[in-house]
């Protein structure tokens, strides 16, 4: 007869529970400190609501009233270099790292006064959340989007599920960097049921990171309840299936929650992490402003009272008192002094409007509009000094032929000698003696350690390699095939892509993402696209094609160098190709904006990517018509190299642009739209654009060929512009 055998989770799983013995045994200095620090984030935040009311925040207020405990009692275990991230309502959490970092040492809230330093910190965070220039991010982020990294806070994200991934990465960082720190992702409850914080957590605890993953469970992702949509509602639990441990604790009690973080950080002290804290808690207010739940009817009135019977201010002040450590006036005093000092910030940011009452915001503090665009990406000086080679290089060289791919993997075993930092991240990059392409070849052989088996979580590890080069690494993430690019989509749009720009920029982001794409190999219609067009829509990315052994050396030096965000479109036909190289020269640099003329001509003008280059040129030969066929090599908003472009058009009049990709995904309008606003009165006809049809490849040989663009299409193309 079959036996049933319980099973139990492998690592520790519990609530722990406190009692008054735990308030007596807290040092009294710390709670009234703690409750100071609660009483600062209530005034705050009701200030805030306050400002929103006026009309002076435009945009959400998602304010924390209700979950002090929680932030004051999670950050009370963590020092300034500990790195956190929160979510669209992280004002509590954010508040108290940035007013921690500046406290001094000592800072006694019945007895002292706020430091310049402390009010600083209040004063350029209100800022930020009302949109201003003083704001740590200029005004860009706002309330839902911050970042102040001297303060150990490394972005919030307002997509739900979006910042755990992060985290992971910062505290990835920080292991392979010997720095001894942890990190801190907080999210809800909502955020818990994300597929992205799932991947995050595995992720962690296969690389055994020092990660925190803080949940705060008010029980709603804004109207939604949470038994509505789990069944397993201990969401401890998902540390446990993992085998990460995991503490419950009651987030209405700060010193509660106090010892819960302060056993997670023993736990990874001693073990090793990540760890999950998962605080039970309750917002007062809905969503966003300051009407309650039950005025939409999702929450309960009596549920709504039984919660607020237990906020964290009203009955932290009780118990200071029935322990005797503060009397009615000390009390007072300390009301008097965080409500002074967030008056004082707010005075700072506003003016009474002439000959009334109403308050308004002075114009000097508005960032200016005609600093819409900057920040995007950085202005390269990190190459200023590295040594640059192109194709006219070569001829002055001794060469050697080299396939693609070994060029490739010798050109990561060379950078990753350079540069320490640079640590690899993918699928299967660890196996199959370089990964499915043999990239890694080379660094396996020399750092196995920096090559990082992931998860086929694409989403996930691209958000982990974001917090890594955002804290100090240099990760190269590879995709396996362009379209796991868009399981990864909202990292690669809303993290990557807007990174730079959203928290005002003036910091590195050193990714470089390499997807291989195959349209040509029968994998069908999940295993054939060309993403570049995704990337192209986020400016925050800079695009690499190289079509060429040479132009991949260059191209990637030059990404491992770069302190943007890069990706490598790297087509697979290439692989086993030989071209000529620098024999024995693996380091040098292609610089970005560079197009390359790869065949001169008079007839009209070819702007080709890709395996359509070398098509182009054949395309040529076969027609005998005297095409100029330019290969772009750099192919976003800021790369397009618009003066060989221009000159090429002056000679030709007539511009053919050539894509392999299906029509739907290709990037070639925009190039169009970009020739026709420069150069317009220079054509002599219509731009043609060459592409593959509508739909993607599908498996069938004939089908497959026919969804590609080819050098028939380009030949008839040169056919029709050279017609008239």
């Amino acid at each position: 007869m079959a036996q049933r055998i319980q099973l139990s989770p492998s690592a520790p799983w519990f609530r722990l529970e406190t009692s008054a013995q735990d308030w007596d045994d807290a040092p009294p200095a710390d709670l009234i400190h703690w409750y100071g620090q609660m009483l600062l984030i209530r005034r705050f935040e009701e200030k805030l609501l306050e400002l929103e009311k006026a009309g002076l925040i435009h945009g959400p207020a998602h304010a924390s009233i209700g979950q002090e405990a929680g932030a004051v009692g999670a950050m009370s275990v963590l020092q300034t270099g500990d790195n956190i991230n929160g979510t669209h309502r992280a004002h509590h959490q954010v508040l108290m790292k940035l007013v921690n970092a500046a406290t001094p040492p000592g800072f006694d809230v019945l007895r002292d006064d706020f430091t310049p330093e402390m009010d600083e910190a209040l004063h350029r965070f209100m800022a930020e959340i009302m949109g201003l220039t003083p704001g740590y991010c200029g005004g860009r982020g706002g309330s839902m989007h911050m970042r102040n990294a001297a303060a150990g806070i490394m972005g919030t994200s307002a997509i739900v599920g979006g910042n755990p991934p992060h985290a992971v990465g910062y505290a990835l960082a920080d292991k392979m960097l010997g720095r001894d720190r942890v990190s801190v992702a907080f999210f809800g409850d909502g955020a818990t049921q994300n597929g992205a914080s799932y991947e995050a957590m595995n992720i962690a605890a296969a690389q055994g990171v020092p990660t925190i993953f803080f949940i705060e469970n008010n029980l709603y992702g804004v109207a939604t309840r949470i038994t509505d949509i789990t069944r397993e509602t201990r969401l401890t639990s998902r540390g446990a299936m993992l085998g990460i441990p995991a503490i419950e604790c009651d987030g209405m009690d700060v010193v509660a929650v106090h010892r819960a973080m302060a056993e997670a950080r023993r736990i990874i002290a001693e073990d090793g992490g990540p760890v999950v804290v998962e605080a039970m808690l309750y917002r007062h207010f809905h969503q966003s402003g300051s009407r309650r739940g039950s005025d939409f009817g999702y929450r309960a009135t009596e549920e709504e009272e039984a919660w607020l019977a237990r906020d964290p201010v009203t009955t932290t002040r009780a118990r200071l008192l029935d322990m005797g450590l503060v009397h009615q006036d000390d009390l007072a005093r300390i009301d008097a002094s965080v409500t002074g000092r967030v008056a004082a910030a707010a005075a700072r940011l506003t003016e009474t409007v002439p000959g009334g009452n109403a308050l308004r915001i002075p114009d000097h503090l508005w960032p200016d509009p005609a600093s819409r665009d900057t920040g995007i990406l950085g202005d390269l000086s990190e190459l200023a000094d590295a040594r640059m080679l192109d194709h006219d290089d070569l001829r002055h060289l001794k060469t050697e032929r080299v396939k693609f791919i070994t060029a490739a993997s010798e050109t990561l075993a060379s950078a990753m000698n350079r540069d320490s930092r640079i640590i690899v991240m993918g699928e299967d990059v660890h196996q199959l003696r370089g990964g499915v392409s043999g990239f890694t070849k080379g660094a396996l052989e020399r750092w196995p350690g920096r090559v990082l088996p992931m998860p086929i979580a694409e989403n996930g590890f691209t958000g982990v390699a974001l917090g890594a080069a955002l804290n100090g690494l240099r990760p190269v993430v590879e995709i396996m095939f362009g379209d796991f690019c868009f399981t990864a989509a909202d990292q690669i749009a809303h993290g990557v892509g807007k990174v730079r720009h959203m928290f005002g920029s003036g910091f590195p982001v050193p990714l470089l993402m390499r997807v291989r794409v195959s349209p040509h190999t029968g994998y069908g219609s999940q295993h054939s696209t060309d993403p570049s067009a995704l990337f192209a829509l986020f400016p925050g990315w800079r695009i690499f094609s190289p079509t060429t052994a040479f132009d991949y050396i260059g191209m990637m030096n030059a990404a491992l160098t770069c302190n943007d965000p890069v990706l490598m479109i790297e087509h697979t036909e290439l692989y086993q190709r030989e071209f000529e190289v620098p024999a024995g020269d693996r380091d040098y640099c292609i610089g970005f904006g560079r197009a390359h003329t790869v065949r001169p001509g008079s007839a009209c003008t070819v702007l080709a990517t890709s395996v359509m280059v070398a098509q182009a040129v054949q395309a040529a030969k076969d027609t005998g018509i005297d095409a100029e066929v330019i290969d772009l090599r750099n192919l976003d908003h800021h790369g397009i190299d618009w003066g060989m472009i221009g000159d090429s058009i002056d000679r030709t009049g007539r511009v053919i642009i050539a894509e392999q990709t299906a029509r739907s995904m290709s990037i070639g309008a925009v190039w169009a739209d970009g020739i026709q606003s420069r150069f317009f009165d220079r054509l002599d006809h219509e731009i043609l654009r060459v592409t593959g049809g509508l739909a993607a490849p599908t498996v069938s040989a004939v089908l497959n060929r026919a969804a590609l663009g080819s050098a028939a299409d380009i030949r008839e193309a040169l056919l029709r512009i050279t017609a008239n």
